[in-house]
């Protein structure tokens, strides 16, 4: 490998070092065990119990790497080795630990470990570097236990402030403050006071594009725009043997009616990248031989731009509106989050680029339908995220899974390109 420094015209030469492409699978395989299911997946919500043991876990190995433990006021972690130069900033990676309900072994989890692996390939070959490296652990970044989704990156970055993130709270009213007490993770460090140059985030696809272009790596240029809503449905329960038909306000028809228009009229515009997706569902006191009076459900909007984002929400808003009006019901939607399309830094893109390009894997440019942590980093520091393929392209499910090969291919360019990037 080889990197020049702006303004300076010398080429400074890195000797090659390959990463332990077994060592940080076999860790993915033992933290997949903490909550792992019986069909091979992994359950194990933010601030759980099984939380806490896979943090206890990530940091007793970064601990034996010779790291510096620090864990901000909303459970951040942050493990740090330090460079020769302890003023300069970090060069970070990370994702998070936490899965949904029904999850896999990569999602999140690989972007810490393959940061752990970088430091433990720096550790064997005695190598010193001048700024530090960084692996971030991100607090509650699926938002299945805790809505929104990204909230203690977001909280780091500015997007939120740190009552408004603590004070999320999950089904049984429990909030994050209190969850964090729970599981010995409330930490005293200030919530987004840590110097980071760049931050690069190494993720799965969580998508088909990779395997059916039979490509190694995805150089990610962005994400995409998204919006999460609460649709609450509203017609007239009634018994359903006496009540006709063409008498019904139902509100389970309804929704059915607003799903199917919203599906088609994203589907019809797939060259936009446009997404709908309606995740939870849920029948007010349900009776099989009751006419639902009250459904609730979610709604998840996502397009490639900012314009467009805005145009989905609106014909969105016409087609729940008529279809409410035509069935005798009412409708509210209300948006709970909106994360605007983002672009990610020139230079990061470039870097990741001359990364892969040291080991020769084929690679493309891509944006992500996924949120990531490093949507809300991009708004504080330069940041790009690297991809490796999904297998099926199957993601948020226990089926989701990346070969070892494919693992240690996407760990080896984010090491090239931290080992290039905190020597500059």
């Amino acid at each position: 490998m080889k990197y020049s420094v702006a303004g300076i015209s010398e080429v400074i030469m890195i000797p090659e070092i390959k990463i332990n492409q077994q060592r940080i699978w076999d860790s993915l395989m033992t933290l997949g065990q903490i909550g792992g299911t019986e069909e091979g997946g992994c359950c194990r919500l933010a601030l759980t119990e099984l939380d806490r043991q896979a943090r206890d876990t990530f940091i007793n190995w970064c601990k034996d790497a010779g790291c510096e433990i620090s864990i901000d006021q909303i459970g951040n972690i942050f493990a740090r080795r330090p460079g020769t130069n302890p003023d300069a900033a970090a060069i970070t990676t990370g994702s998070h630990l936490d899965t949904q309900p029904t999850g896999g072994k990569f999602d999140g989890i690989y972007g810490c470990l393959a940061g752990l692996e970088v430091i433990r390939t720096l550790n064997d070959h005695n190598i010193q570097t001048f700024r530090p490296v960084e692996v971030s652990v991100w607090t509650n970044e699926e938002g299945s236990r805790f809505a929104p989704a990204m909230i203690a990156s977001g909280v780091f970055c500015g997007e939120f402030d740190i009552d408004y993130g603590l004070s999320r709270a999950d089904s049984e009213g429990v909030t994050i403050g209190e969850a964090l007490k729970q599981i010995g993770y409330d930490g005293a460090e200030p919530v987004g006071q840590r110097d980071i140059h760049r931050f690069f985030e190494l993720h799965i696809e969580q998508g088909p594009v990779l395997e059916q272009e039979k490509l190694d790596i995805g150089i990610v240029t962005g994400v995409l725009g998204m919006r999460w809503y609460d649709l609450v449905i509203k017609g007239t329960s009634a018994h359903a043997g006496p009540t006709p038909m063409a008498y019904r306000q139902d509100a389970l028809y309804a929704s059915a009616c607003m799903i199917k228009e919203l599906f088609e009229l994203a589907h019809s515009n797939e060259e936009g990248n446009t997404r709908s997706t309606f995740g939870c569902l849920d029948v007010i006191q349900p009776s099989r031989n009751v006419i639902p009076g009250e459904v609730r459900l979610t709604v998840d909007l996502r397009h490639s731009d900012l314009d467009g984002l805005q145009s989905l929400e609106q014909k969105a808003r016409e087609i729940i509106a008529a279809i409410a009006e035509q069935s005798g019901t009412t409708a509210e939607l209300n948006c709970i989050w909106d994360s605007p399309p983002t672009a990610f830094a020139p230079e990061c893109i470039e870097a990741v680029g001359n990364a892969v390009k040291d080991t020769g894997l084929s690679y493309c440019e891509l944006v992500s339908g996924a949120g990531h942590d490093a949507v809300y980093l991009s708004r504080k520091v330069p940041t790009s995220m690297i991809f490796v393929p999904s297998v099926g392209g199957i993601s948020h499910n226990e089926a989701e899974w990346s070969t070892i090969e494919q693992i240690g291919a996407g760990t080896q360019v984010l090491f090239n390109v931290m080992q290039t990037q905190a020597n500059i």
